[in-house]
């Protein structure tokens, strides 16, 4: 089961050990530092590795990228015209690893939809999948993924304020997405696992939520967190603590 953590309030394993596969055609260098520390709520990533072809000039941005966060470039030429040999290479390596290292889960960083049927390969395998790619990633491989982070979300322009110390009500920050925030799909759940007096566990609900929707992010739409989220919308949910740590929640509308 993937690891819950994009804008909810549970706490996810840290011993994992992964592997960082990242398409350099598809990525852009300034979002490597968000995406590493994302990751590292993760697990760890115990192989890094990035593809490309390092004798075009517009990959040229990567270097001092790669060196901070020792990140292992792959060369790969580009052979044939409109072919992706980067893509190729990426994935033979993704299956050589399957079965040579003792792995977790893979983290795979593109916005192309080639990496749908890897990413379904590797969860066949027993493998979690975290996928990282923009907002014009397809919808397969999205899917495809156990969990999927929108990298917009990754970028400090767009990273939730930080709000400790301040006062107790959280301010939201820009959203990223311009779709209206899921709080239908976010009541069915609730509904859906609420005990007899229809309080529900809200790291529970995040668990859920991120298997019925892999690319859910509170962040998307301007929140920390779930429970931030949840407490911007009193029309919707009622939010009480629960029993050490834990919150509790319920819907108000049915």
């Amino acid at each position: 089961m993937a690891g819950s953590n994009m804008g909810t309030d549970s706490s996810p394993v840290s011993s994992t050990s992964l592997a960082v596969l990242i398409d350099a055609d598809n990525t852009p260098p300034k979002i490597v530092d968000g995406l590493f520390e994302e990751i590292a709520k993760f697990g760890t990533a115990s192989v890094k590795r990035i593809y490309g072809d390092w004798t075009k000039p517009n990959l040229g941005g990567w270097k001092n990228v790669l060196l901070k966060h020792s990140v292992q470039p792959i060369q790969q030429f580009a052979y044939t015209q409109g072919k992706n040999a980067t893509d190729c290479s990426m994935i033979i390596d993704a299956m050589d690893l399957l079965y040579t290292k003792q792995l977790s889960g893979f983290c795979l960083v593109s916005s192309d939809s080639d990496f749908t049927r890897l990413a379904a390969r590797l969860r066949e395998e027993g493998q979690t999948v975290y996928g990282f790619g923009e907002r014009k990633t397809p919808g397969p491989f999205v899917a495809a993924c156990d969990k999927f982070i929108y990298t917009e979300v990754l970028r400090s322009d767009h990273a939730p304020q930080d709000t400790a110390g301040k006062a107790e009500e959280p301010t939201p920050s820009d959203p990223v997405s311009k779709e209206p925030p899921p709080l239908q799909l976010i009541a069915n759940v609730i509904d859906d696992i609420s005990d007899e007096d229809d309080w529900a566990n809200l790291g529970t609900v995040g668990q859920h939520l991120s298997k019925r929707k892999p690319d859910f992010d509170t962040r998307l739409f301007g929140h920390k967190k779930l429970s931030d989220m949840i407490r911007a919308y009193p029309k919707w949910f009622q939010i009480q603590k629960g029993q050490g740590k834990s919150i509790q929640v319920k819907t108000l509308r049915k």
